[in-house]
């Protein structure tokens, strides 16, 4: 008598262990094509809601695309202008702000001294250059910037995303062996990205453009620059929020005094809060979170996968990720280790079984 084999538990993990380093090391091996595809689908998804608002006004769809990517276009070129020149004139200014720096940061240690508080300025000096921090920040900024080099092709790529995007769920629906059941979690699936995206940039833009009106009035130097890295890596929850504050907090210390840079941190920490406690959970909701280790695990392995790109959108794809195991029944219980609070997890898991069943009643009824 014939026995049917059925593969391990062990067996078949390893198997899909071995299939994800596979693919992983592919995608790593192909970023330089990988990443601009990447940055095209966020921006084509942002932009989704803009073109579905112009095509109710009865605008056809070809116009209101075009229409949009010669706006994007021309921001884009106009934004680059001016954070390219002030990361110029920054980058020339850099050596001269380290060394200002480096002797306010020694000004500190003779005032620990002081409180017979010991510490080795040239110890520190040694493993730990304060300047290094606004180096991060145009390092970071140029990398991005080289993968917006390839313009023409992320905008070709977007416009034809969004020409398809009226058809995807469409499509995805019939290549499914059973699109019945699979329709109404592809459309949660798809609604959640969108409406996670284009709610994290409108937060972001407001905080950037907080930031580098306080920035202004403070009179701390290439205020529009920061404001664009408090926008970039806003995307970044927690963990962002002090990487974009360190340089301007540094460079308003060697300007404007410790006063200066105690105002400055005011400001960010004051934005970060209402912004991250308050304007967010109110259009977001709170089934989005995840979890501040998930947050800093994504960023280290995204930006190893993707570079700078992947780093400033770690979140947003671990989002993606963690809506896509909510939106299936099997892999609902996988996206609890990447939530932050596991009984409203539990708690919205119980709502969407419920309301699975009670679909799946009515049908059979």
């Amino acid at each position: 008598m014939s026995q049917s084999y059925s593969p391990s538990m062990t067996l078949r993990t390893f198997a899909l262990m071995a299939c994800m380093v596979v693919v992983l090391a592919g995608i790593k091996a192909a970023g330089s094509i990988v990443v601009p595809f990447v940055l095209s689908v966020f921006i084509a998804v942002i932009c989704t809601p803009a073109i579905a608002a112009m095509t109710r006004y009865r605008l056809p769809r070809w116009l209101a695309v075009l229409l949009l990517m010669a706006l994007i276009v021309l921001a884009g070129l106009w934004l680059a202008s001016v954070v390219g020149g002030s990361i110029n004139e920054f980058s020339k200014q850099l050596p001269v702000y380290r060394a200002q720096l480096v002797e306010q940061f020694s000004w500190v240690l003779d005032k620990l001294q002081q409180f017979n508080i010991q510490i080795s300025k040239e110890k520190v000096l040694a493993y730990f250059d304060p300047g290094m921090a606004l180096s991060l920040t145009t390092n970071t900024l140029s990398s991005v910037g080289n993968v917006m080099a390839n313009l023409l092709l992320i905008v070709l790529t977007i416009v034809f995303m969004l020409f398809e995007a009226e058809s995807l769920p469409r499509k995805l629906h019939m290549a499914l062996d059973d699109p019945d059941m699979r329709l109404s979690q592809i459309d949660r699936f798809l609604h959640s990205v969108n409406q996670y995206m284009v709610i994290k940039t409108l937060v972001s833009l407001a905080t950037g453009a907080i930031v580098g009106i306080g920035l202004w009035l403070m009179g701390v130097d290439y205020p529009l620059l920061w404001a664009v890295v408090a926008f970039l890596f806003n995307y970044i929850p927690n963990i962002g929020s002090i990487i974009a504050a360190l340089p301007a907090v540094l460079l308003a210390f060697v300007q404007l005094g410790p006063t200066g840079a105690g105002g400055v941190v005011l400001l960010y920490v004051a934005v970060n809060m209402v912004m991250g406690n308050f304007v967010e959970p109110r259009f977001m909701g709170r089934g989005l979170g995840l979890s501040t280790l998930v947050v800093f695990l994504s960023l280290i392995f995204w930006g190893w996968l993707l570079g700078s790109v992947g780093m400033l959108l770690s979140v947003p794809l671990t989002m993606i990720v963690k809506i896509a195991l909510e939106s299936g029944e099997g892999s609902r219980k996988l996206a609890v280790l990447l939530a932050d609070d596991a009984s409203a997890f539990a708690l919205n898991s119980g709502e969407n079984g419920a309301d699975a069943a009670t679909a799946k009643d009515k049908k059979e009824i």
